[in-house]
């Protein structure tokens, strides 16, 4: 068994087409699709489901997925871990963090964290939609990840993965006070969160789960939830938004709430990481991540 076949399987699910695939491995589609059935002859099972136009996965497929994701981490962590072990140097921690967090929370929980013995690794923080943030996880290409969390909604970050609270946050609507003056808020504009972004995400199966009526049709949608604040800033509607992000804006009387405090949604602030040993830094920085949320009784700079 060739391991590229399983970065092109991973590929194909990830691209939702031969073609897309293809190109995306610098391959030709025959010669990509002479692997993927390789790789199903080797399985013992056809792993995608050609009977309808978009590429689907059969339950065969399904399983093997969740394997080949782990046996890629692993080898990535593995592969890392013993350069490490050769080279016996000064490591990288590598945090992917959603952008609102890697803003508001990330610097100074840091801080925080090295208050009483800096950290001695060099660290690497990618920031992205929480999309590409769970891929990078995924991938071994993240030993850490900052993210919003909310029971209700789903993520790809399954048995293979560990997470601990770090704080809370809440999102709620804002908008301009010029706006809310000659509108209700109901009537406003609605700037919304595209698929790709967690709280976009939270907030859609929060909303499910509780019944509650949905915006309207939005005006603009971004994965990025600084850019729905600069735009709901502008006046140009409501946003749901992390408090995070906003308290100085409704302190300043720059931003609005846009509904009842009963309505907003309380989010958890976590950081997650794989259940396979890591590098000797990594496991460090977690032992210390929860010795320090044992020992913190303060209240999080994010507690409400």
């Amino acid at each position: 068994m060739d391991l590229i076949w399983l970065q092109d399987f991973l590929a194909l699910i990830e691209h939702g087409g031969f073609s897309r695939a293809a190109e995306n491995r610098s391959v030709s589609q025959p010669s990509f699709s002479r692997r993927i059935k390789s790789l199903e002859e080797w399985v013992g099972a056809p792993l995608i489901d050609r009977r309808t136009h978009r590429i689907g996965l059969t339950a065969a497929g399904e399983s093997f997925r969740l394997v080949a994701e782990e046996t890629l981490r692993r080898l990535q962590l593995g592969r890392e871990a013993a350069q490490s072990a050769a080279k016996n140097d000064h490591e990288t921690l590598r945090f992917a963090s959603t952008h609102a967090l890697s803003l508001t929370f990330f610097p100074n929980w840091l801080r925080r964290l090295e208050t009483e013995k800096p950290v001695e690794s060099t660290i690497a923080l990618t920031a992205d939609h929480m999309v590409a943030c769970e891929q990078l996880m995924i991938a071994g290409k993240a030993q850490f990840l900052l993210c919003h969390h909310h029971e209700a909604a789903a993520t790809r970050l399954r048995s293979d993965f560990k997470s601990v609270q770090l704080g809370v946050d809440r999102l709620l609507p804002v908008a301009a006070p010029s706006l809310l003056d000659r509108m209700d808020p109901k009537d406003a504009p609605q700037l919304a969160f595209t698929a790709e972004s967690g709280m976009g995400r939270i907030l859609a199966s929060a909303w499910e789960r509780d019944n509650f009526q949905l915006p309207s049709q939005p005006v603009f949608s971004s994965h990025l939830a600084n850019v729905l604040t600069t735009m709901a800033r502008e006046g140009r509607g409501v946003a749901w938004t992390a408090l995070s992000l906003v308290q100085e804006d409704l302190e300043a009387g720059r931003l609005k709430r846009a509904g009842p405090e009963d309505a907003d949604v309380e989010i958890e602030i976590r950081i997650w990481r794989p259940n396979a040993r890591q590098s000797p830094a990594a496991e460090v920085l977690w032992s210390r991540i929860l010795n320090d949320t044992r020992n913190d009784k303060s209240p999080s700079p994010h507690s409400l």
